[in-house]
């Protein structure tokens, strides 16, 4: 029963993008390794996308260097002649270093050859932050624009929030983009919330630990949700059976079996007495009032209704392509910010890791169930940055790591023995293997849960 309650088109599209986005961001990570590498001689001998323990889906040998693609969708890399890398080549390590090997490198060579996928991992996310306001600029829906106020879900209601409230500032900050709203509360471990309720200005006290909560929930639920009228934005004419006239694009529904409703959240929340049955939909369209007679399935959506944006108006603010260069620098960089934050409130408790972390199911989860360009752009750069970002922490296994030691070396003149470098490898490996195992536990138990 679970497996058939899946909606597997949605889970082909959301897969399609992961694998996508992700092999870009991989293929071009190593390349940063790579493309160095090859300038100061050293010899690659494979460079694969995903990694290949006992066997591989593709490989072809060119010169020196096997190309090939792995089954584990974990990530990718480079083999570098002379490196203690994920392959742990003891063997090769007990000889001589050869002249076209990473270890006959001098320091700074070795430096450039470690930090090359993390620099090229930001340069592609803020490029790819630079096309998006370029091409699509940004769009948001203004706090202002919520006439109705929001609809509150239970959480929201727990602190003080009601329906109809209109939500006008986060801490001591105006709230401009309502769809920031989860994130300023959660980023800013904001105290307050500033509401207007029936005309007033009103302050909701948020209570300590609520951040924990709010995680927590996100996963599941939004914190507060726009109010807006039912308007249809299509009709799925495959789907939909009317027995009485038909419903068209730019209907607003007002009842329902002489049952009213003005919002979306009230018809949401009724509608389940109405499954499988014929309902008398009121509809007013060009400021007449209809009667249409519509048999919802309990199996198949036969109307799309238009999204709060499209209801209440957006806000979209263009850039010309030198105006996009600073705004994709400024928004790679925020969102570093952000990621940053979100990992100290981990670190520190107020947020719990149960309710954060995430394996490859989370990620490709984000991720939307129709092809989206925009959506999956950002959702690249996103991911760019975050990767560029955990390569260059100084754990052993990850570039950072090894960037470290060399960096010492660089100090203090004397170089790791490779023994050292052996275990510290395992150790890093044995870190990241167990935080991934954990991470994907997580997932699967929120699957089934």
């Amino acid at each position: 029963m679970f497996l058939l309650a899946i909606d597997w088109s949605s889970v082909a599209t959301k897969t399609g993008q992961f694998i996508l986005s992700f092999s870009i961001l991989v293929v071009l990570h190593e390349l940063g390794h790579f493309i160095p590498a090859r300038i100061f001689k050293c010899r690659v001998e494979k460079f694969y996308l995903f990694f290949n323990p006992w066997f591989s889906l593709w490989k072809k040998k060119i010169g020196e260097t096997e190309y090939g693609f792995g089954w584990v969708p974990f990530g990718g890399y480079v083999k570098i002649s002379g490196m203690i890398d994920e392959s742990m080549d003891k063997e090769q390590m007990k000889l001589p270093p050869q002249p076209y090997e990473f270890r006959a490198k001098k320091a700074w060579q070795r430096l450039i050859i470690m930090i090359g996928g993390v620099v090229v991992n930001v340069l592609l996310a803020i490029l790819i932050f630079i096309g998006i306001m370029w091409k699509w600029g940004e769009e948001y829906l203004p706090a202002k624009n919520l006439k109705y106020g929001v609809y509150a879900d239970s959480l929201a209601k727990t602190i003080g929030v009601k329906d109809g409230d209109k939500i006008i500032s986060v801490g001591n900050k105006t709230l401009e983009n309502f769809n920031s709203l989860e994130g300023e509360m959660m980023l800013n471990e904001a105290k307050m919330l500033g509401v207007i309720r029936d005309g007033k200005d009103t302050v909701i006290n948020i209570p300590d630990g609520f951040i924990k909560k709010l995680s927590k929930n996100h996963q599941l639920n939004a914190f507060a949700f726009p109010r807006y009228e039912v308007v249809i934005d299509s009709v799925l004419k495959h789907n939909a059976v009317f027995t009485n006239g038909a419903i068209q694009p730019g209907d607003t529904l007002i009842a329902a079996n002489g049952h009213s409703f003005k919002f979306l959240d009230e018809w949401i929340g009724m509608k389940k007495q109405f499954v499988d049955s014929l309902i008398d939909f009121t509809v007013i369209r060009n400021k007449d009032t209809l009667h249409i007679k519509y048999l919802m399935k309990s199996n198949a959506v036969g109307m799309i209704f238009q999204s709060p944006e499209q209801v209440l108006g957006s806000v979209v603010k263009s850039y010309s392509f030198t105006e996009a260069i600073p705004a994709g620098f400024h928004k790679c960089f925020q969102t570093l910010d952000r990621y940053i934050t979100g990992l100290k409130q981990l670190f520190t408790g107020k947020v719990n890791a149960s309710d954060s972390l995430g394996s490859v199911i989370s990620i490709g989860n984000t991720f939307p169930s129709v092809w989206d360009w925009e959506r999956f752009w950002t959702l690249t750069a996103i991911f760019s940055i975050i990767l560029a970002f955990m390569n260059i922490l100084p754990i052993p296994a990850l570039d950072g790591g090894h960037a470290l030691f060399t960096l010492v070396e660089m100090i203090t003149g004397k170089k790791p023995s490779d023994k050292f470098m052996e275990y510290a490898q395992m150790v890093g490996m044995i870190l990241l293997l167990s935080l991934m195992a954990y991470a994907l536990g997580l997932d699967f138990w929120r699957l089934f849960k």
